[in-house]
């Protein structure tokens, strides 16, 4: 029998321990679809509500690949540390997706690693008030552009890739992009020059005319101020380190991590959103506030 002594807060090559406490509700009214799934622990967050997992296939929805999921029930991470192996289910909703039934099944003695990141050189990421520099971009109509054409306005820019199959992950971030709107319009005080753009690190499949329709599920027909678009991999490879993105190719889909920036009308790096815990209110009010920065 595998026996620890653990605390939250030691990472990687540490054990990790979890606080106990109540499992967060679940919403009644959602109906989670469940899935069986086994995988490695690469990493748990300091305040255990996720865990990064290198999982196999799982059947019936994605594809085998590394991934951040949620845990309503920190209580089910205690005990474990990277490399061990789990089995676990995962739910999912329209909206949400966790793990719970969380199972030990042996530990790898060994780093388990994943040679297959791409651009992310995290001692080039850029710090609040530098310049980002001027990249280039395909939008949804076949266009490019650059940063520099919204000049004097805020730019609130998220990654995505249209074929993303967790809910918590890309379509949160275009949810909150779509609140974040409504907010700054409906908002009479606000100012507006800003502007959002979604930017799709998937250059194989996502197309401008895949883009155009992707876009249109989320904003309709009124494009006020959010353009969807694609980098290709020459702006990939200066960008994505300037704000700690990091994606890879795994088994036909894309692992990667979530990262929202938001620009003065300087250009100049305002506030940077990691991960998925931000809200649409807080993003819309570091979008106004830059754009009021002189």
């Amino acid at each position: 029998m595998k026996t620890k002594n653990i605390f939250c807060g030691l990472l990687l090559a540490v054990a990790v321990g979890c606080k106990p406490e109540a499992p967060a509700p679940v919403a009644q009214t959602a109906v989670a679809k469940t899935y069986e799934a086994r995988g490695i622990v690469q990493a748990i967050a300091p305040n255990c509500r996720t865990a990064t997992i290198k999982h196999q296939a799982i059947a019936g929805y994605m594809a085998a690949m590394t991934m951040d999921f949620s845990v309503q029930d920190t209580n089910e991470l205690n005990g474990l540390a990277p490399n061990d192996e789990i089995t676990f289910k995962l739910r999912v909703t329209d909206t949400d997706d966790w793990i719970e039934s969380i199972r030990f099944v042996a530990h790898h003695v060994g780093e388990v690693t994943n040679n297959t990141f791409v651009f992310h050189i995290p001692s080039e990421e850029l710090k609040p008030g530098e310049a980002l520099p001027d990249y280039e971009f395909t939008g949804e109509d076949g266009k490019s552009f650059r940063f520099s054409d919204f000049h004097g306005r805020a730019v609130a820019f998220t990654f995505f890739f249209t074929a993303c199959p967790l809910p918590e992950f890309c379509p949160r971030m275009n949810r909150n992009f779509s609140e974040a709107r409504k907010f700054l319009i409906a908002n009479t005080n606000a100012p507006a020059n800003w502007q959002l753009l979604s930017i799709s690190f998937d250059s194989e499949f996502d197309r401008p005319e895949i883009l155009a329709g992707f876009g249109k599920f989320y904003r309709g027909d009124d494009t006020n101020r959010w353009r969807f678009a694609v980098a290709s991999t020459n702006t990939l490879a200066g960008l994505a380190p300037q704000v700690d993105l990091h994606f890879w190719r795994e088994a036909g889909s894309i692992s990667h991590n979530l990262r929202t920036v938001v620009l003065d009308s300087d250009g100049k790096i305002f506030r940077q959103f990691n991960g998925n815990d931000w809200t649409a209110l807080e993003l819309a009010d570091a979008i106004a506030e830059a754009a009021r920065k002189k």
